[in-house]
């Protein structure tokens, strides 16, 4: 299983050369990808135009909106044009994770209907790919640029609800699943493959997930003040969210030895602290460093 971790885009505080000292050091580190989460109403960054920062000063390491709420994005020829930017940027590097979204508050800051999201996503996974080979083609007129990698940035879909998971397999690369726990994911990622096949799709599906991690002599009361504040409007989930979360070096590793386990192909850490040396920590408790 490869070893991703997420850019601390989402902590409050963090300033520009936070963002680019983390990619630096996680690629130094071994890490195999830079992740982005996306909410519209909170102190996160927006997530491509972030990784547009990364791709230009990283030249191994991959990057990942993980994920990036489309339905927000209601042009979608324009996100099909930034992604591609990036895309080329990156020489080829940018994986694409989509998800509906679940915050009303988001759709309501963005004046975007929430009701048939779903729908709504589906057809842009298909629009993005139609934008991404007529410019690879040379199509004129067609929204360019053209991506780097054939068939356009890989498509990871998120998301556990039945609708989800049918979409993923439907029309996705693979899936990413929430921070949910390695249970809840082992359980999604099953039933991926079930519809997986039920589609009478090829090959498997690329199968992600993260899990966040504070470590240190703080680490507890770094996991425990941004998780409250990120998810303060998701009710008892906050609970389940913040038992998951790895806040020593046993847990850790315990988490990572589940989502192994479980068959997932890329777990991505977000930090719930944006100190560098929690890159350094991470990568060398798992033995990335060599």
């Amino acid at each position: 299983m490869k070893i991703g971790i997420g850019l601390p885009t989402s902590l409050a505080g963090t300033a520009g050369e936070d963002v680019v000292g983390w990619a630096v050091r996680a690629e130094e580190a071994g890490f195999s990808t830079l992740g982005t989460i996306d909410r519209l109403l909170h102190t996160s960054w927006e997530p491509l135009t972030t990784l547009a920062a990364a791709a230009a000063v990283t030249g191994r390491i991959g990057l990942a909106t993980s994920i990036l709420i489309s339905p927000l994005r209601s042009n979608t020829a324009l996100l099909a044009k930034q992604a591609a930017t990036v895309d080329r940027l990156s020489g080829g590097r940018l994986t694409l994770g989509l998800a509906v979204g679940s915050r009303p508050d988001d759709f309501e800051a963005g004046q975007v209907e929430k009701t048939g999201r779903g729908a709504r996503t589906g057809t842009q996974v298909t629009e993005l790919r139609r934008h991404w080979a007529d410019a690879q083609a040379g199509r004129e007129p067609s929204v360019g640029p053209a991506p780097v990698r054939r068939n356009g940035p890989e498509l990871i879909l998120g998301g556990h609800s039945p609708a989800a998971l049918r979409r993923a397999a439907r029309l996705g690369d693979g899936w990413i699943g929430g921070g949910t726990g390695p249970v809840m994911f082992a359980q999604g990622a099953q039933s991926l493959r079930e519809l997986w096949a039920e589609e009478g799709r090829e090959g498997s599906p690329r199968l992600v997930a993260l899990a966040y991690f504070a470590l240190g002599e703080d680490a507890t009361k770094h996991t425990e003040g941004y998780l409250r504040s990120y998810y303060r409007d998701a009710g008892p989930f906050v609970e389940h969210i913040l038992r998951g979360a790895a806040d020593s070096v046993g847990k850790l590793r315990g988490i990572v030895g589940k989502y192994t386990e479980a068959g997932c192909d890329e777990l991505l850490l977000m930090p719930c602290s944006r100190d560098l040396d929690q890159v350094t920590a991470a990568a060398a408790v798992l033995g990335l460093l060599g």
